[in-house]
């Protein structure tokens, strides 16, 4: 009976143990629903929403005995992925698409005059650095497209470079231009001189100082010479100074005056020799009224071209609206355009060379034409 008694009472303490473990796990899971329910209710952002990302503050791996806190903390900060696009501008669009048959035509005259070599004279050679500076221009004016819209702008090298470029261009275009008027000139004043080894070696001299002179040009910008500490000093044309720019416009008006004088001194000779000729009278009276009808002609467009944008550079500055630096900039880069036609395709010469690369053979018509100085 004490043994069975025994057992009673140990089978009654375990029934009492199961009891209280089955109580306690009741009391922690009503616990542990309740601090989810309340967690959940006090939260109101979504533990599944994929705009919303999650830290821990403690590592879960963490297997101490004291309980692990974990501490929920939204990252608030919105996800920037718009990108800004710039928008083009139709003007530099305009501009681009200049600079691209600038680089093609004077692309063209150049290979004429390399791979032709009787094409050395004087004027040759000038007409040859002419078109070595439009070909420049046209590339930097796609060059600067590409720094405007395809490469950050805002570093001062890209800026610098591209400016560089352009006013080292366009300055060795217009001296060029100026030296072939000084050579046809000359080519009238000395006529019986001007083949001598002398005349071949002052034409270098002269091409080398354009190029020396106008490389310098470009290179102020970078060495200092620019507003891009100083917004308010800028010109139409950033980052060139005003002073720079009116410098600039200046000496180009006085090239201009210069070549309407030796223009005029051109007009004199021919006439003179027109009159002092009796037998070639009508013949010569023609060719040369023909030689000045052309000779003004350049004059008009080269002042055309570049006048509009020489006098705004004088008056204007950056306060100005852009669409007007914009309209007179355009005129300017067509300058480079005509040059080829008027100084390249023009010429009885290159244009043999032309019709013999292209179609193998010459024009019969071609090669009667006489050579006048309008030809130059």
């Amino acid at each position: 009976m004490m043994v069975l008694t025994v057992r009673k009472l140990d089978l009654f303490f375990c029934i009492r143990r199961l009891l209280a473990m089955i109580l306690s796990l009741a009391a922690a899971a009503a616990m542990s629903s309740g601090g989810s329910s309340s967690l959940n209710s006090s939260s109101p952002l979504d533990p599944f929403d994929s705009s919303t990302s999650w830290s821990l503050a403690e590592d879960p791996s963490n297997s101490s005995s004291e309980p692990v806190v974990r501490t929920l903390t939204p990252d608030l900060q919105p996800a920037t992925n718009a990108v800004a696009v710039q928008e083009v501008s139709p003007w530099d669009i305009a501009l681009c698409v200049t600079g691209t048959l600038i680089s093609c035509e004077n692309a063209l005259v150049i290979a004429v005059l390399f791979y032709t070599p009787t094409l050395r004279a004087p004027m040759f050679i000038l007409i040859g650095s002419l078109a070595v500076a439009d070909l420049l221009a046209g590339l930097g004016l796609i060059l600067n497209f590409v720094f405007t819209y395809l490469v950050d702008s805002s570093v001062e090298f890209v800026t610098l470079l591209s400016v560089g470029l352009l006013i080292s261009a366009f300055s060795a275009s217009v001296l060029n231009i100026l030296a072939i008027t000084v050579d046809r000139y000359l080519s009238l004043y000395n006529a019986l001189t001007y083949h001598t080894e002398r005349t071949v070696t002052f034409t270098y001299v002269m091409v080398v100082f354009i190029w020396v002179l106008c490389l310098t040009l470009g290179l102020l910008p970078a060495l200092g010479w620019n507003c891009l500490r100083d917004e308010s000093s800028c010109s139409i044309c950033r980052p060139v100074t005003k002073n720079n720019a009116v410098a600039l416009a200046v000496t180009f008006l006085l090239v201009f005056a210069l070549m309407m004088q030796l223009y005029l001194q051109i007009c004199k000779i021919a006439f003179r020799h027109a009159q002092q000729i009796a037998v070639q009278h009508q013949f010569v009276a023609i060719s040369t009224t023909k030689g000045v009808s052309t000779l003004s002609a350049i004059l008009c467009a080269f002042g055309a071209c570049w006048l509009p944008f020489a006098m705004y550079s004088i008056v204007a500055d950056s306060s100005y609206p852009v669409i007007y630096t914009y309209a007179t900039v355009l005129p300017a880069t067509c300058c480079s355009v005509i040059n080829p036609i008027i100084y390249a395709f023009r010429n009885p010469d290159i244009q043999k060379s032309l019709w013999m690369a292209c179609c193998g053979c010459v024009p019969s018509n071609l090669s009667l034409r006489p050579r006048t100085s309008s030809d130059v």
